[in-house]
């Protein structure tokens, strides 16, 4: 057996299972000695057996991210529905307001936001509850890239549809459900999962009102043991262990979509 066939696979071939465990074992143990190389210049030995003491608090800001990252996914796919269908209405000042909407948030980071609408905004319109300000903050930010992702489905559709939908009778409602809504849930899926990694990810900008989650959790194990390292490299897993399976379910919806798209 020719060795070099397990480091090098042809042209436009997919890698054999053998191929992918060899290699994913040499690329993992690659970043592991680089990373105990790093760790022996700096003489530094970290232990991660005193974060045992903290599981229940860690336990507690995994379950709130969780369900923030759940009900803000929700919440920012209504207004990115609602923002996208916005931005190509007729009415003026709706597609104004949903456009302006997508670009601030879009061009301004969500550190700024998340001070803006919580000490501003929330303390003007009386929100004090900070999971629900955090969850709010999230769906605003994270709405604005889910607008942008449907707009894009909506105008994947071939224009040649909606005109067959008004040569039927179909009404503006009726064509939006049954024409568009089926399309643009399969053409925006794949991107809509991996923006769901995205929100997880964000929620631990949420940790600067104080809300309990893993990123606060950690700030404030960090400041009882002084344990820096051993803290973020042990949130850096934790979130590892929301995003990654969520990476590879976009990775198989991509590839059964485009499979579906070509035929």
């Amino acid at each position: 057996m020719d060795i070099r066939k397990l480091f090098v696979k042809k042209e436009n071939e997919k890698a054999k299972p053998a191929q992918v465990i060899v290699n994913m074992v040499l690329a993992l143990a690659a970043i592991y000695l680089f990373f105990m190389l790093s760790l022996k210049r700096l003489d530094m030995k970290l232990d991660f057996s005193l974060l045992w003491k903290f599981r229940i608090r860690y336990l507690q800001g995994y379950k709130t991210t969780v369900m923030l990252s759940i009900v803000s996914l929700i919440l920012s796919l209504v207004i990115g529905f609602i923002s996208a269908i916005g931005s190509r209405s007729n009415i003026l000042p709706i597609s104004y307001i949903s456009r302006i909407y997508v670009q601030f948030i879009r061009g301004t980071p969500m550190i700024m936001q998340v001070y803006l609408f919580f000490y501003i905004v929330g303390t003007a319109w009386g929100i004090s509850n900070r999971f629900l300000a955090g969850v709010l903050i999230l769906s605003i930010f994270e709405g604005a890239y889910i607008s942008e992702i449907f707009r894009g489905g909506i105008e994947s559709i071939d224009g040649t549809q909606l005109e067959a939908a008004k040569a039927i009778g179909l009404e503006p409602g009726q064509t939006m459900r049954l024409v568009i809504l089926p399309q643009i849930i399969k053409r925006t899926l794949p991107s809509l999962a991996g923006q769901f990694a995205s929100i997880i990810k964000d929620s631990s900008l949420l940790s600067l009102i104080s809300v309990i989650e893993l990123t606060q959790t950690s700030r404030e194990v960090s400041a009882t043991n002084f344990a820096v390292f051993e803290v973020y490299m042990f949130l850096g897993l934790l979130y590892l262990t929301l995003t990654f399976p969520i990476s590879m379910f976009t990775k198989y919806l991509e590839k059964r979509f485009s499979y579906e798209n070509r035929t």
